[in-house]
Protein backbone atom coordinates (compact mmCIF):
# COMPACT_ATOMS: atom_id res chain seq x y z
CA UNK A 1 0.00 0.00 0.00
CA UNK A 2 1.33 3.56 -1.48
CA UNK A 3 1.51 6.15 1.53
CA UNK A 4 1.47 9.76 0.23
CA UNK A 5 3.27 12.00 2.55
CA UNK A 6 1.45 15.24 0.89
CA UNK A 7 -2.14 15.96 -0.93
CA UNK A 8 -1.08 18.55 -3.47
CA UNK A 9 1.75 20.51 -4.94
CA UNK A 10 2.16 23.04 -2.49
CA UNK A 11 2.94 20.15 0.22
CA UNK A 12 5.16 18.06 -1.66
CA UNK A 13 7.26 21.08 -2.35
CA UNK A 14 7.60 21.97 1.66
CA UNK A 15 8.22 18.40 1.73
CA UNK A 16 11.02 18.67 -0.82
CA UNK A 17 12.21 21.79 0.94
CA UNK A 18 12.46 20.13 4.49
CA UNK A 19 14.60 17.48 2.51
CA UNK A 20 17.10 19.70 1.09
CA UNK A 21 17.10 22.03 4.58
CA UNK A 22 18.26 18.52 6.25
CA UNK A 23 20.79 17.71 3.78
CA UNK A 24 22.51 21.30 4.17
CA UNK A 25 22.59 21.10 8.05
CA UNK A 26 23.66 17.84 7.55
CA UNK A 27 26.38 18.80 4.77
CA UNK A 28 27.72 21.48 7.08
CA UNK A 29 28.04 19.19 9.91
CA UNK A 30 30.51 16.89 7.81
CA UNK A 31 32.06 19.98 6.27
CA UNK A 32 33.15 21.62 10.00
CA UNK A 33 34.44 18.20 10.88
CA UNK A 34 36.23 17.62 8.26
CA UNK A 35 37.76 21.29 8.62
CA UNK A 36 38.42 20.61 12.56
CA UNK A 37 40.40 17.27 11.29
CA UNK A 38 42.50 19.30 8.56
CA UNK A 39 40.71 16.71 6.05
CA UNK A 40 39.80 19.30 3.69
CA UNK A 41 42.01 22.34 2.37
CA UNK A 42 41.26 26.12 4.02
CA UNK A 43 40.18 27.32 0.60
CA UNK A 44 37.97 24.70 -0.32
CA UNK A 45 36.53 24.94 3.52
CA UNK A 46 35.82 28.59 3.18
CA UNK A 47 34.42 28.61 -0.37
CA UNK A 48 31.84 25.68 0.21
CA UNK A 49 31.14 26.70 3.71
CA UNK A 50 30.30 30.53 2.24
CA UNK A 51 27.98 28.11 -0.37
CA UNK A 52 25.80 26.19 2.34
CA UNK A 53 25.25 29.44 4.86
CA UNK A 54 23.66 31.42 1.92
CA UNK A 55 21.81 28.25 0.96
CA UNK A 56 20.51 28.04 4.34
CA UNK A 57 19.49 31.57 4.94
CA UNK A 58 17.73 31.42 1.45
CA UNK A 59 15.60 28.30 2.46
CA UNK A 60 15.24 29.04 5.68
CA UNK A 61 14.12 32.53 4.87
CA UNK A 62 10.98 30.62 2.45
CA UNK A 63 10.30 28.12 4.99
CA UNK A 64 9.96 31.29 7.92
CA UNK A 65 6.08 30.03 8.32
CA UNK A 66 6.27 26.22 8.02
CA UNK A 67 9.53 25.80 10.25
CA UNK A 68 9.55 28.93 12.67
CA UNK A 69 12.38 27.41 14.53
CA UNK A 70 15.72 25.25 13.18
CA UNK A 71 16.42 24.23 16.37
CA UNK A 72 13.18 22.42 16.86
CA UNK A 73 13.29 21.41 13.12
CA UNK A 74 16.96 19.59 14.47
CA UNK A 75 15.35 18.06 17.49
CA UNK A 76 12.21 16.66 15.49
CA UNK A 77 14.37 15.31 12.82
CA UNK A 78 16.41 14.17 15.36
CA UNK A 79 19.67 16.01 14.29
CA UNK A 80 22.88 15.63 16.29
CA UNK A 81 24.43 18.74 14.21
CA UNK A 82 25.96 21.21 17.12
CA UNK A 83 28.57 21.85 14.64
CA UNK A 84 26.26 23.15 12.05
CA UNK A 85 24.11 24.73 14.17
CA UNK A 86 26.36 26.99 15.37
CA UNK A 87 28.00 27.76 12.20
CA UNK A 88 24.24 28.57 10.42
CA UNK A 89 22.40 30.25 12.99
CA UNK A 90 25.25 31.93 15.36
CA UNK A 91 28.31 32.78 13.77
CA UNK A 92 26.89 32.50 10.38
CA UNK A 93 30.08 32.81 8.96
CA UNK A 94 33.28 30.27 7.73
CA UNK A 95 35.78 29.50 10.75
CA UNK A 96 38.50 30.78 8.19
CA UNK A 97 36.77 34.02 8.37
CA UNK A 98 35.57 34.32 11.77
CA UNK A 99 39.41 33.10 13.51
CA UNK A 100 41.78 34.45 11.17
CA UNK A 101 44.08 36.96 12.40
CA UNK A 102 44.37 40.04 9.97
CA UNK A 103 47.41 42.07 10.02
CA UNK A 104 45.16 45.46 10.11
CA UNK A 105 41.57 46.25 10.69
CA UNK A 106 41.63 47.39 6.51
CA UNK A 107 42.51 43.46 5.83
CA UNK A 108 39.25 42.38 8.14
CA UNK A 109 36.79 44.98 6.87
CA UNK A 110 38.26 43.16 3.61
CA UNK A 111 37.76 39.91 3.98
CA UNK A 112 34.39 40.52 5.64
CA UNK A 113 33.30 42.41 2.12
CA UNK A 114 34.29 39.86 0.14
CA UNK A 115 32.40 36.54 2.49
CA UNK A 116 29.17 39.80 2.08
CA UNK A 117 29.64 39.33 -1.73
CA UNK A 118 30.13 36.02 -2.38
CA UNK A 119 26.57 35.00 0.20
CA UNK A 120 25.12 37.92 -1.87
CA UNK A 121 25.59 35.74 -5.33
CA UNK A 122 24.40 32.61 -4.02
CA UNK A 123 21.32 34.18 -2.59
CA UNK A 124 20.34 36.06 -5.62
CA UNK A 125 21.45 33.17 -7.83
CA UNK A 126 19.17 30.28 -5.37
CA UNK A 127 16.87 32.32 -5.37
CA UNK A 128 16.13 32.43 -8.75
CA UNK A 129 16.48 28.40 -8.80
CA UNK A 130 13.71 28.50 -6.43
CA UNK A 131 11.90 30.30 -9.11
CA UNK A 132 11.38 33.93 -6.95
CA UNK A 133 11.28 36.15 -10.06
CA UNK A 134 8.77 39.11 -8.83
CA UNK A 135 10.29 42.22 -8.93
CA UNK A 136 9.76 42.86 -5.66
CA UNK A 137 11.54 39.32 -4.72
CA UNK A 138 14.64 40.06 -6.99
CA UNK A 139 15.31 43.86 -7.03
CA UNK A 140 16.36 44.36 -3.35
CA UNK A 141 18.74 40.90 -3.73
CA UNK A 142 20.48 43.25 -6.35
CA UNK A 143 20.44 46.24 -5.10
CA UNK A 144 22.39 44.37 -1.66
CA UNK A 145 24.66 42.50 -4.23
CA UNK A 146 25.36 45.77 -5.85
CA UNK A 147 26.36 47.89 -2.99
CA UNK A 148 28.24 44.92 -1.29
CA UNK A 149 30.36 44.92 -4.91
CA UNK A 150 30.88 48.73 -4.31
CA UNK A 151 32.33 48.24 -1.15
CA UNK A 152 35.46 46.65 -2.15
CA UNK A 153 38.27 48.56 -3.52
CA UNK A 154 40.25 48.54 -6.60
CA UNK A 155 42.68 46.62 -4.55
CA UNK A 156 40.70 43.66 -4.32
CA UNK A 157 38.39 44.15 -8.23
CA UNK A 158 39.23 45.96 -11.04
CA UNK A 159 37.83 49.41 -11.84
CA UNK A 160 35.89 47.67 -14.94
CA UNK A 161 35.10 44.38 -13.73
CA UNK A 162 32.11 43.69 -15.66
CA UNK A 163 30.04 42.32 -12.85
CA UNK A 164 29.14 45.69 -11.73
CA UNK A 165 27.61 46.81 -15.04
CA UNK A 166 25.51 43.89 -15.11
CA UNK A 167 24.06 44.29 -11.91
CA UNK A 168 23.43 48.59 -12.25
CA UNK A 169 21.73 47.40 -15.74
CA UNK A 170 19.24 44.50 -14.00
CA UNK A 171 18.93 47.04 -11.22
CA UNK A 172 17.53 49.76 -13.69
CA UNK A 173 15.54 47.32 -15.86
CA UNK A 174 13.74 46.30 -12.86
CA UNK A 175 13.19 49.92 -11.36
CA UNK A 176 10.95 50.27 -14.45
CA UNK A 177 8.88 47.62 -13.85
CA UNK A 178 5.95 47.07 -11.51
CA UNK A 179 6.26 45.44 -7.97
CA UNK A 180 4.69 42.34 -8.67
CA UNK A 181 5.51 41.72 -12.27
CA UNK A 182 7.35 38.54 -12.78
CA UNK A 183 10.75 38.10 -14.99
CA UNK A 184 9.92 35.84 -17.89
CA UNK A 185 11.51 32.59 -17.99
CA UNK A 186 13.70 34.14 -20.75
CA UNK A 187 14.67 37.35 -18.62
CA UNK A 188 15.33 35.09 -15.25
CA UNK A 189 17.74 32.47 -17.12
CA UNK A 190 19.23 35.83 -18.83
CA UNK A 191 19.95 36.72 -15.21
CA UNK A 192 20.93 33.62 -13.70
CA UNK A 193 23.48 33.29 -16.11
CA UNK A 194 24.67 36.94 -15.58
CA UNK A 195 24.76 36.23 -12.02
CA UNK A 196 27.23 32.99 -12.25
CA UNK A 197 29.56 34.39 -15.26
CA UNK A 198 29.64 37.16 -12.78
CA UNK A 199 30.62 35.21 -9.59
CA UNK A 200 32.70 33.10 -11.32
CA UNK A 201 34.83 36.26 -12.71
CA UNK A 202 34.47 37.41 -9.28
CA UNK A 203 36.21 34.50 -7.50
CA UNK A 204 38.80 34.56 -10.32
CA UNK A 205 39.71 37.78 -9.64
CA UNK A 206 40.55 37.80 -5.82
CA UNK A 207 44.16 37.88 -4.55
CA UNK A 208 45.31 33.98 -5.04
CA UNK A 209 41.89 32.85 -7.19
CA UNK A 210 39.73 33.53 -4.28
CA UNK A 211 41.26 30.94 -1.92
Amino acid sequence: MEVKLWNDKREREMYDSFADLYAIIKTTEKLEKAYVRDLVPSSDYESECLKLIAQFKTLSSSLRDAVPSIERFAEAYRMDCPAALNRLLISCVPATVEHRSFSSASTAASAAAVAECVQHFITAMDSLKLNMVAVDQVHPLLVDLSSSLAKLGTGILPSDFEGKAKMREWIARLAKMGAADELTEQQARQLLFDLESSYSAFMAALPNGGS
